[in-house]
């Protein structure tokens, strides 16, 4: 789930989304839905307790109370079980974007007060869902009906991010604040990506205590924004 791309002030495009409905066939009675829900959840359940997707449908089977053949009649592969996971988990992750930007602006009244505040939730937001995040990002690798998706959420948080940013974009330093907010907000989930193991291997982080991380990454993407370069 690569934010690389930058995003465009203004710009629409189509989004592709990854609905549970997607990927599995649409119950047609309140019974049906209530079982769906329970595969889904308990595939979720299990891909968090084995930080993988090793695991069976004979277990989605056990943990949710439901019978193979309800799952096989929802889902023509596991793939599409997890692909379902998946498209919950980003489809929450929206909403908890949202209301962690309503949390942000609600404490934010200067370019000094958003950055850190920005920075200290979003990390957080991000060590809680690291654990599916991490599973999202692997199978995005391989699997173009999840990296799509994946790659337009990842987007949309970036331009939630940088919007935050340009709100106050008459106390940057320099002259092109949106280069500047696209780049402290690649610092920052860059940053936290690598101490989350996000996309990457845990043996790749460096041991760093996680609230002095927090503050130094909003001060050091503070002073790079208001020096005037």
């Amino acid at each position: 789930m690569s934010t690389s791309a930058k995003p465009r002030p203004g710009e629409k495009k189509a989004e592709k989304k990854l609905a549970v409905d997607s990927v599995s066939r649409k119950p047609q009675q309140g019974r049906s839905k209530a079982s769906l829900e329970r595969m889904v959840s308990a595939a979720r359940k299990l891909m968090l307790e084995r930080g993988s997707e090793e695991f069976t449908l004979q277990e989605v089977s056990q943990t949710g109370n439901v019978s193979i053949g309800s799952i096989y009649l929802r889902f023509e592969s596991k793939e599409n079980l997890v692909r379902a996971v998946i498209g919950d988990h980003l489809k929450r992750m929206e909403e908890r974007e949202n209301e962690m930007m309503e949390r942000v602006r609600g404490v934010s009244s200067s370019l000094n007060t958003v950055v850190p505040a920005f920075v200290e939730n979003y990390a957080e937001l991000l060590r809680e869902e690291a654990p599916l995040l991490r599973q999202s990002m692997a199978r995005a690798a391989f699997d173009p009906l999840v990296a799509e998706p994946g790659r337009q959420s990842a987007n949309r948080a970036a331009a939630l991010g940088i919007g935050a940013m340009l709100e106050y974009r008459d106390q940057f330093g320099g002259t092109d604040q949106e280069r500047k907010a696209n780049a402290a907000y690649q610092i920052i989930f860059a940053t936290l990506a690598r101490q989350l193991s996000l996309g990457s291997t845990g043996e790749s982080v460096h041991p760093q205590d996680w609230k002095e991380l927090k503050i130094e990454l909003g001060r050091m993407c503070l002073a790079y924004l208001t020096t005037d370069l």
